[in-house]
C-alpha cells in the first residue's frame, strides 16, 4: 500500500506533457467541425499527413493562426506532404531545412509565421507576401 501512495505522490509530480504528445481529444477538437473538414481535405489531396489534422488545428489555434493557412501552404509548398524531403512539408526555407519529423515542422513553421519579427502582426496576405514573394504565390495558397 505504501508504495501505491508513494507512486501516485510521484506521478501527480510530474508535469503535463507538451501538446505534441497529447490526443486529439485532449487538445478539444475531438468535436470540432474544422477537424472533419481538414480530415476530407487531406484525404481527399491523397495526403500522407492527413493523421495530423489535429496537429494543424491545434498549432493554428495555439498561435492565432488561420487554421487554412498551414494545411494550405503544405498542399502549394508538397501536395500536402506527397512531394517532400526532411518532412518539409511547407518548403520552409527554400525547402532546405529537415525537421524530425511533419509534427515538429507543423508546430516551428506555425510558431516562426506568429511570433517571428518577420511574420509578427500581418494579416494572411502579409504572411504569404513574406514567405513568398512572388505575386502569384499568395493567390494559389488562398485558392486552397
Amino acid at each position: 500500500m505504501r508504495q501505491l501512495i508513494l507512486w501516485a505522490g510521484l506521478v501527480g509530480t510530474v508535469p503535463s506533457l507538451p501538446i505534441l504528445a497529447q490526443g486529439p481529444a485532449q487538445r478539444g477538437h475531438a468535436q470540432d467541425f474544422r477537424l472533419a473538414r481538414l480530415r476530407a481535405f487531406l484525404e481527399d489531396a491523397g495526403s500522407p499527413i492527413r493523421h495530423l489534422a489535429v496537429d494543424f488545428l491545434a498549432a493554428a489555434d495555439r498561435h492565432h493562426l488561420d487554421w487554412r493557412l498551414l494545411p494550405s501552404i503544405s498542399m502549394v509548398e508538397s501536395g500536402a506532404g506527397r512531394n517532400c524531403s526532411g518532412n518539409n512539408v511547407f518548403g520552409w526555407k527554400s525547402g532546405h531545412k529537415e525537421f524530425t519529423s511533419v509534427r515538429e515542422a507543423i508546430y516551428q513553421v506555425a510558431s516562426r509565421l506568429a511570433l517571428s519579427r518577420l511574420y509578427r502582426g500581418k494579416d494572411i496576405n502579409g504572411i504569404l507576401a513574406t514567405y513568398n514573394p512572388r505575386p502569384e504565390y499568395a493567390a494559389r495558397v488562398r485558392a486552397v
